[in-house]
């Protein structure tokens, strides 16, 4: 399996990246500081997702950065992508597992208890959490969890976790502060007039909240 880091978890958005596509809104946020990229496009069906996961995966080679499709496994699979995210109303994680194999990223999005409590980790390899605030890029999304539900479900489901919902580069305090792994962001870079600029902000807001929470740890001891 491909490491993974989901400190800067970047989800494209088809509508969002047409000032620049989703090819060159990944490229450029990878330049600065994306740590693993979501192809997620509801309208585009396989085909569709095919054709720009494949530029994707050429254009992103070499750079250590793993491609997860969102929901289509048959895409997944065509693409030759590094794993597959998958909801609560999609295919069951363990079904994906037995297709993809051993060696894919699978992860899942959990936003209650209930669902926290049936995560199997022994195919899950992490779960996006929320939505911590609605967010107008899916609005069919669940009720929003804010910080406190992700600081529960984090601590519950007890594997590595991003925190997805309405994120800014803002919010990354309070998501590390809430025991997430890192934030998935869709507006925040996918449509900014610089999307590099904007990855990097984020990336540097980052660094700087671990160094303050690690000088915050070595103070208490």
């Amino acid at each position: 399996m491909m490491p993974f880091d989901l400190s800067l978890y970047l989800v494209l958005d088809p509508d969002l990246c047409r000032r620049h596509s989703m090819v060159e809104t990944a490229m450029a946020a990878i330049a600065g500081g994306a740590t693993i990229v979501q192809l997620r496009d509801k309208t585009a069906g396989t085909d569709g997702l095919v054709r720009v996961g494949r530029d994707l995966m050429r254009a992103m080679e070499g750079t250590n950065v793993p491609l997860i499709v969102n929901d289509d496994i048959e895409a997944a699979i065509a693409i030759g992508a590094h794993g597959l995210h998958v909801g609560q109303d999609d295919m069951p994680s363990a079904h994906a597992r037995e297709r993809l194999g051993p060696d894919k990223i699978i992860g899942l999005s959990i936003e209650s208890e209930e669902v926290a409590r049936k995560v199997d980790r022994t195919v899950v390899d992490y779960v996006g959490i929320g939505p911590i605030f609605a967010t107008p890029t899916k609005p069919d999304h669940k009720p929003a969890i804010g910080f406190d539900g992700l600081e529960n479900l984090s601590r519950m489901v007890g594997l590595p976790s991003v925190a997805i919902g309405g994120l800014k580069r803002e919010h990354v305090m309070p998501v590390l502060e809430s025991g997430a792994n890192g934030l998935a962001v869709v507006s925040a870079i996918c449509g900014q007039p610089d999307p590099k600029a904007a990855a990097a902000e984020i990336a540097e807001n980052l660094r700087s909240a671990r160094a303050k929470r690690m000088a915050g740890a070595f103070k208490a001891q």
